[in-house]
């Protein structure tokens, strides 16, 4: 058994190429997570952030398409007694991207289900542990392990140019694609939190309960300037009032 065979049956049970290099992204990616959290700069980290937003403001606008193609679908059936699987299936996957590829969006935004009752509660120490915790031990194992699986699953569905088993359907390999992209973004951003959340253990970023890093950043500085400019108004209408006693006396 030469050492390609061997690689092949012991490091992927047997799964393939596809498997082979899962695996190995596995390895990379576990790597890759250590040293960004120790060495990666912030610029990494809001690379990331503005990927990450770019896409999820762009993807929601998937979920208008999916509202018109299903009022289009059900009126044309209504009026003219006419369907399509394909027209069916487009709304299913055009859901399913939305839910996927937003999933990084709504990480970044602090969106997503936490107990914050609990949470409020804690010192903001025990705070940093439990993110830094979620983030390396949930998060990134769930994407890598969700990458292993779903890569090979599909690169097979592409290789078999995959259809749908309803008459008249759609290609089934796009939507199974968006599996793999979809862990990857989140994979990204969830190390992109890990970035900010060391950064915000060293005081070197601020922490709200937005959500912390570059979206608390964002969030302090349109703060700061709705503050300043009531103090500019309250000193302009000061000004004001002092003139006109003046102008009286």
């Amino acid at each position: 058994m030469n050492a390609h065979t061997w690689l092949l049956t012991n490091l992927t049970g047997g799964g393939g190429l596809p498997s082979l290099a899962a695996s190995w992204a596995l390895i990379l990616v576990a790597l890759l997570t250590m040293f960004v959290f120790f060495k990666a700069p912030l610029g990494l980290s809001r690379t990331i952030d503005n990927t990450t937003t770019w896409i999820g403001r762009h993807a929601a606008w998937l979920i208008l398409l999916a509202v018109l193609v299903s009022t289009a679908n059900a009126i044309v059936r209504k009026a003219f007694n006419i369907s399509s699987n394909s027209w069916l299936e487009i709304q299913w996957i055009l859901f399913g991207a939305v839910f996927l590829l937003c999933a990084p969006w709504t990480l970044l935004s602090n969106e997503h289900i936490r107990i914050d009752i609990v949470n409020a509660l804690l010192p903001k120490r025990a705070r940093d542990a439990i993110d830094v915790i979620g983030h390396w031990f949930f998060i990134v194992p769930i994407c890598l392990v969700m990458l292993y699986t779903a890569i090979p699953f599909a690169w097979r569905s592409l290789l078999q140019n995959e259809q749908s088993t309803n008459a008249g359907g759609l290609p089934v390999y796009p939507a199974k694609w968006l599996i793999p992209i979809a862990f990857v973004l989140l994979l990204a951003q969830g190390i992109s939190e890990l970035i900010k959340r060391r950064a915000i253990m060293q005081g070197r970023l601020a922490d709200t309960t937005s959500g912390g890093g570059h979206h608390a950043a964002a969030e302090a500085e349109a703060e700061r300037l709705v503050k300043a400019l009531a103090e500019e108004a309250e000193a302009l209408a000061k000004a004001k009032a002092a003139a006109a006693a003046a102008m009286k006396s």
